[in-house]
């Protein structure tokens, strides 16, 4: 062992200050990056030997994947030529150098056929380029938390805008070196008989997420993994509304974790929405605290099942798509989610990259999501503005088209389902085209469906709840009270109160036998032992 040299005064104060102003810099002195470079070599001459190595590893390596200059250079060649379908060998690949003028820059010719003599046979291909692979991934990790440690010690960074950076960095070398591999038509073929027996098992025909809308969840089957689907609406059509009555119906009738994004209402705001929706109380009143003490206790009661529900909400404004996915990462890990909603995406933002270009912003975002989508293999609905066009369509009607997403085609392009919210009654009409009241009326129309049909599902539309609800339903039926006659909450009406169910109404009291023939008026109301209620 060679004799240490010891250190001057000069450079032990060097060495002090370098160490003071870097503490992580005592770990990395000395040390050589990852790197496999004799396999980089024999990945190299595998492909210089056989025809068949190069398409082994095509998908795996790039010429960045390279420790070696020379190495990367050479790759670089063999990419070019497989490009335009030419042979790759010894001669091809040199004669490929000299064109592009590197021939020199990697060692001469020699050294390209000294590339062969590193292996025999390309039986372990796979293998190799996978540890170069590996040794690459290392060496961004290490590049990235460098330039993050060193931009975190200055003064005037901006730690929001350096996490979402990092992050990005991140994801990118997942998504361009970490990939799926090919399946075998036997496993596929496996997968899908036993989704099928699922399917053939199952007495209500849902195999996805519900929506719990029946006619709805007819057609669709319930929300599908990996699918991608946009709501889109004119503002005041009720998108909002629409997805928050899904997401209470799949966590609390259907015990499904949802996770909101709500990037428009506060988190308070969202749950308020909830309360009304699910109590069926009206909005203003609870806004305002303007309870009666039977609404005090109604609330107390329809709130417990609610309370808790599996359901997440996260109010952060101007999510970008890299923080997205963090966060729905950790919800699918850690709480297991199977549906993700966003309100809305012309909220979202493309992150630090954004040139100012909104169209291909938004682009970037909804190919995010579908990613996303598909890398978790759950279902995310995200609500998207419409144009103005449709309000200055020519003719009465008004019905949404998919020429009216809003800034960007890519949104009808990535999304496996589009549905827009259509209410005829926010335009005045009385009555649609076949002449029926659309007062309290909502049309969910499907306009684009990869897996099923293109229809209109008619769903009932409560404004004062901001609820949608099936057709078939009255307001009131899974609530407390019970009304006697339609429009009895604006009319100040008679309400029931059932001795079986001990639901009550609001005003006039009125109480009534299993057979409906005994009725009470709220003055005999003192005539009970106990509360109403």
């Amino acid at each position: 062992m060679p004799p240490r040299i010891p250190m001057n005064q000069d450079q032990n104060k060097t060495r002090k200050r370098i160490l003071s102003t870097n503490p992580t810099s005592s770990n990395e002195i000395g040390k050589l990056p990852p790197q496999a470079t004799e396999l980089e070599e024999a990945v190299l001459g595998a492909m210089l030997l056989e025809r068949e190595a190069l398409s082994t590893v095509i998908d795996i390596l790039s010429p960045e994947a390279f420790y070696k200059e020379q190495n990367s250079r050479v790759f670089g060649a063999m990419i070019s030529l497989f490009n335009r379908s030419e042979p790759v060998d010894i001669l091809t690949v040199t004669q490929e150098l000299k064109r592009t003028g590197e021939l020199e820059l990697v060692g001469g010719a020699y050294y390209v056929s000294a590339l062969t003599n590193r292996i025999a046979s390309s039986a372990n291909i796979e293998f190799h380029a996978r540890i170069v692979a590996q040794k690459y991934l290392q060496r961004e990790l290490i590049r990235i938390s460098t330039e993050t440690i060193k931009t975190a010690y200055e003064d005037s960074t901006d730690v929001f805008e350096l996490l979402d950076e990092t992050t990005k960095n991140i994801f990118e070398i997942l998504d361009s070196n970490v990939r799926k591999q090919h399946d075998k038509m036997s496993t596929l073929i496996a997968k899908a008989i036993a989704e099928i027996e699922t399917a053939a098992n199952q007495t209500d025909g849902l195999l996805g997420v519900p929506s719990g809308f029946t006619a709805l969840d007819r057609i669709t089957g319930g929300w599908q993994k990996s699918d991608l689907l946009i709501l889109a609406a004119r503002p005041g059509m009720g998108k909002t509304a629409f997805v928050v009555s899904m997401a209470k119906n799949a966590a609390v009738e259907f015990n499904k974790p949802v996770a909101i994004f709500s990037l428009e209402m506060s988190s308070l705001q969202l749950v308020k929405r909830l309360i009304s929706s699910e109590t069926e109380i009206p909005q203003d009143k609870i806004l305002k605290g303007n309870l009666d003490d039977h609404e005090f206790v109604q609330l107390n009661e329809r709130i417990k099942k609610l309370a808790v529900a599996p359901l997440y909400i996260d109010d952060t404004p101007a999510l970008s798509i890299f923080e997205l996915r963090a966060k729905a990462r950790r919800l699918k890990e850690n709480q297991k989610v199977e549906l993700i909603i966003i309100d809305y995406l012309q909220l979202m933002s493309g992150g630090p990259d954004g040139k100012g270009n909104r169209e291909q912003e938004i682009s970037q975002i909804s190919r995010g999501l579908k990613s996303l989508s598909k890398e978790l293999e759950i279902p995310i609905i995200a609500l998207s503005q419409l144009s103005r066009q449709v309000e200055n369509r020519p003719g009465g009607s008004k019905r949404p088209q998919l020429s009216d997403l809003r800034e960007s085609g890519a949104i009808e392009q990535d999304a496996d389902m589009v549905m827009f919210i259509y209410r005829p009654e926010y335009y005045g009409l009385e009555v649609d085209e076949n002449n029926e009241p659309t007062r309290g009326r909502a049309e969910i129309i499907i306009a684009k469906n990869r897996h099923g049909a293109l229809e209109t599902v008619k769903l009932r539309f409560i404004g004062q709840f901001a609820k949608f609800a099936d057709l078939d339903y009255t307001e009131g039926q899974d609530s407390l009270y019970t009304q006697s006659t339609p429009g009895a909450l604006e009319q100040n009406t008679d309400f029931l109160i059932d001795k079986g169910t001990k639901t009550v109404a609001s005003k006039n009291w009125d109480r009534v036998d299993d057979n409906n023939s005994d009725i009470v008026k709220r003055n005999d109301i003192e005539d009970f032992n106990e509360p109403p209620f």
